[in-house]
């Protein structure tokens, strides 16, 4: 019987992780332009959160990388206690099974060790199931984006007290 853990990402994973994310996101039919999907990090990253206030968690079973999600200070934004949840993305065999609620609670308390009081977060308005999540531990939708991300296809933004 395989069991689904959830671990810190590893160099090793970039391949499998930025491959299971675009997946992920064709799958959804997010735009390739103006979203993650055209991030030049996705291919890195292990480096992308391989510096202080940053930590990226990986959902893995039997080897293979399910997906994760990640907290990095809120990019282009004088707010230093912000952060953002990044880059939540699951394959369908991991969905369902209450990982993305425990990944997302592990990212909101590293969130608050590290100091941040408040955690923000882009989506698209048809990612209902994302959405759900999202309320359901605390996220409140906003008006209007925070900082400046790039993703200026995604048009849902939430925020978080930690």
């Amino acid at each position: 019987m395989s069991t689904i853990k959830i671990r810190e990402i590893e160099l090793k994973d970039n391949v499998m992780l930025a491959k299971a994310i675009r997946e992920v996101l064709i799958e959804m039919g997010v735009p390739k332009v103006g979203t993650a999907y055209e991030d030049k990090s996705l291919d890195e990253m292990y480096q992308e959160y391989d510096y202080a206030r940053r930590r990226y968690f990986v959902i893995e079973e039997d080897s293979v990388i399910l997906g994760g999600a990640g907290i990095a200070p809120l990019e282009n934004a004088d707010l230093p206690n912000i952060c953002e949840l990044q880059k939540m993305y699951f394959l369908p065999q991991a969905r369902g099974k209450g990982v993305g609620f425990l990944v997302m609670q592990q990212c909101l308390d590293y969130a608050k060790e590290q100091g941040y009081v408040k955690c923000y977060l882009e989506t698209m308005p048809y990612m209902e199931a994302a959405r759900k999540l999202y309320r359901k531990v605390g996220f409140k939708s906003l008006d209007a984006p925070m900082g400046d991300t790039g993703h200026y296809s995604c048009q849902e933004w939430m925020i978080k007290e930690l």
